[in-house]
Order: structure tokens, then sequence, then C-alpha cells
């Protein structure tokens, strides 16, 4: 196998090590099962470091391409089940359907604005337009450049923010290239960036967002080509960074002049907190989408891309190739939504029903002694000392929750749980105590002690 690997490998780089490995695995001669030769083994044949040989086994590990068992070694990865590699289908906690099911992380349906009035106002054909009509409406084009919070060389409108990430990442990232994103992570998006192959860092955070001197070392130690982050209403935790910590953050960041900055603003308008960016520092280096499935409705499919032209028209072009534009249709429904003020007074109401129902939760836990955040947005993140335990205590009452590991890049202090608390319109001290009871219940029946602390959180 060390002269199989070996010989296939032309470029010495990290990258060009894993790629020549990946080659391999994918045309059978490197089989499922197969014991890998040490890293040092390899170094020493490659006449490289054995950390570039380690650079590239951890990109292939995060691929899914091989796996570690410890003192064991390192193996060729059997052929899983492409579904039973993702984060995002573990979230649904213990898989079985349960009369109160808050591991979904979704807005309330009955808080979305209505769309009849929308539909009808927009159903007599004024958007159906040609192939060659521009991809987003102008209208709308001009209502989302009022709102961006930075002037945007270039914007764009794909179908949601997920797709927005995806082909951000399908345009800027190579197989192994370092990605640094916040630990916790949304699960989705660590999915993602696997899937292209990216090599990815987890940035401790603090109740203002990236804790900044965590930020510099890690510019410093991997040399990322990209950035992802959500900077209001965190997915888990509900954290929104403050003004002035995208201001020192950007200054850091100006150490990396070649590092791209990628912003999810996933919950839009139901986010209690004003936006921020850090393009309001880095415009140039900035792409910032803007999503308004939490707040207008999923089935809506629509999100905005802001942020230098190379990267958006990058996007749009491959985009060309593949569904051209987002319905028109459903564009001037969003415009109508962003315009009338009917909509605009139905959305305020939601962030007031959001913000009210997070605090009434969070409130009646910590009267519990429950450690738990919920900042901003439609989720909680609840300290558990055994997560699974937990998710089972929580079952036998009827209540399903989202585990705490698939957001994790790096395991944190505790265990956690993710509660959508967005969905919870009552009985906040009913519920509370439930999760109280699994959380007591797992802390008896495990023998550990103490909730400890949310992130290790400075």
């Amino acid at each position: 196998m060390l002269t199989l690997i070996t010989g296939a490998v032309q470029d010495r780089s990290a990258r060009g090590i894993a790629a020549a490995v990946s080659r391999l695995i994918t045309a059978g001669r490197l089989p499922a099962g197969g014991r890998l030769p040490t890293v040092r083994t390899v170094a020493s044949e490659l006449g490289v470091s054995p950390t570039t040989v380690s650079e590239a086994w951890r990109s292939l590990i995060h691929a899914g391409a091989i796996q570690t068992r410890g003192r064991s070694g390192t193996f060729v990865a059997g052929p899983l089940p492409p579904r039973e590699r993702l984060r995002y289908t573990q979230l649904g906690g213990m898989r079985v359907a349960l009369p109160r099911d808050l591991s979904t992380g979704v807005p309330d349906p009955a808080l979305l604005p209505d769309l009849s009035e929308s539909l009808r106002r927009v159903g007599d054909g004024r958007w159906a337009g040609s192939y060659l009509d521009a991809p987003v409406l102008p209208e709308l084009e001009g209502v989302l450049r009022d709102r961006w919070p930075y002037p945007p060389e270039r914007l764009t409108v794909v179908d949601g923010a997920m797709d927005a990430l995806d082909r951000i990442a399908g345009a800027g990232l190579r197989f192994g290239d370092h990605v640094l994103v916040e630990n916790p992570a949304f699960a989705p998006l660590l999915d993602l960036l696997q899937a292209v192959g990216a090599t990815v860092i987890g940035v401790p955070m603090d109740s203002s967002g990236l804790v900044p001197e965590a930020l510099r070392q890690m510019l410093r130690d991997y040399r990322p080509v990209a950035l992802f982050l959500q900077p209001r209403a965190h997915n888990p935790t509900g954290v929104s960074m403050s003004a002035a910590r995208a201001g020192v953050l950007a200054e850091i960041l100006r150490e990396a002049p070649n590092l791209l900055v990628v912003e999810d603003d996933h919950a839009g308008d139901i986010a209690s907190a004003p936006p921020v960016s850090v393009g309001t520092h880095l415009p140039d280096r900035t792409v910032h989408v803007a999503s308004f499935s939490k707040s207008h409705g999923p089935d809506l499919r629509l999100a905005a891309i802001g942020g230098p032209a190379h990267v958006v028209d990058a996007v749009a072009d491959r985009r060309l190739l593949g569904p051209g534009w987002s319905s028109r249709l459903l564009q001037g429904v969003l415009l109508d939504l962003l315009t009338d003020a009917g909509a605009i007074a139905q959305v305020a109401a939601a962030r007031a029903a959001y913000a009210a129902r997070r605090a009434a939760l969070l409130t009646a836990l910590r009267a519990r002694g429950i450690t738990a955040v919920a900042a901003d947005g439609i989720n909680l993140w609840m300290t558990v000392p055994d997560q699974q335990h937990a998710l089972v205590a929580l079952a036998a009452h009827g209540v399903a929750a989202a585990p705490g590991a698939p957001f994790c890049v790096t395991p944190l202090p505790g265990d956690h749980l993710r509660i959508t608390a967005g969905l919870v319109t009552g009985g906040y001290d009913e519920l509370a105590g439930v999760l109280a009871s699994a959380a007591f219940h797992t802390s008896r029946g495990s023998g550990r002690r103490g909730l400890g602390h949310p992130h290790g959180w400075r």
C-alpha cells in the first residue's frame, strides 16, 4: 500500500497528497477497510514533513474518505450510505414521532405573514418575463440594496440560504482548503463544507460572537481561505455579533488579505438584534447572505447574495447553466411583502412573539438551575451532562429536541441540546420542568455532577 500511495503522488503538498489518495480510493485501488501506512512512514518515503501528511489525512477524514481508530491506526472508510454521514440527519433526536417536536429549528407557521393578498396582487402576469430578462427583479434589487448592511458591489437572488452557501462554496473552495467556522456551527453547513472536501476549523464563541484572539491565532496557524459565520441569531446558540465585535474582527481579518468572509443572516427580519456585518469594514471581501425563509416563508425559497463582483458574478454565471434564475413570480411576492405595511407589521409582530417566547422559556429554565442561552432568533441552547440520556428522558415525556453534538466542530465543555423555543406557545413552566427533570435525571443516572457552562464562554 505504501508503494501504491507514494507512486501516485505527484504534488507533494498536503492538498496534492490528499488528492492522490482520494483518487486511489475512488478507483478502488485502496479498498475499504484497508489500513493506511503511518504518517511518519509516508512522510519519510515522500521526503516531506509529518505535518504535511497529517494535514492531508485530516482533509481526507473530513471528506469521509478515511477514518481513524485511535491506536489501531487509520483506515480507508467503508461504503456507508451517504445520509448516515450527514450531521443534518442526526438532528431529529430520537428519530421517532413525538407529540411535541422541538428539534426542527423551523419557524412557527402561524407567525408567517399571510401570502394571499400578495399572491393576488402579483398574480396578474406582470412578472412573466423573457428567459433573457435580468435574474433579479429590478424593483426587488432596489429594495434589497436599501436594506443591505453595506453597499454591495453586486447582488443576486438564489433559492434559499443553503443554496447560497452551496454556490458560494462551489465557486470559491477547493479540496483541502482550510475554512474557519464558528464552534458550534450550523450542522448542514458543516455537511456542505465536508462535501466539498474543505478542512474545517472551529473558532470559539462568546456572547458577542467569535473570540477575537482565537480568530487571530487560527489565521496564523492555518492560513484559511474563508470564514463562514452567522452574524445574527446564531443557530444553534442565538448569539448575535455586536457592532463593536464586527469592527474588532475586521481589523484582525486585515491580516489575511486573501480570506473571504461569508455571512449567513439566516434569521433576517425576525432577529431582534440590528443588522450587523463585517462587510461594513471589509466590503470588498465580504459576501452577505440575506434569507427570508424564517421571516416570510420557507416555501418562498429565496435568499439574496450581495458582495464583491468576482464572487457574486461567479455564482450567477454558474446558475445560468442550471436553473438560470429564481422564480420571478416568487420574487414579486417577496417584493410585495417587503413593501406592504400589513406584511411588515405581521413580521414585526412575529419578531416580538419569538422574543417573548425565548425569554419566557429561558426564565423558567433558569429558575430551575438550568444553564441555557437564547439571545435571539428561535432557538435555545441548553447545557446537559449527557446528551443521549437527556434525549431519552425527554422522549419519555413526549418531547423531541435536537442533540448538540452535530453542531460541534470540536467538543465543547459539557453536552448540549438545541430546543426550538420559537415553537413553544405556552406552558413554559411545565416544559421547563420536563427539561429540568431530564437534565437532573441525567446527572444522577450518569454520576456526573453539575451542568457546566455554555460553550466554555469567557
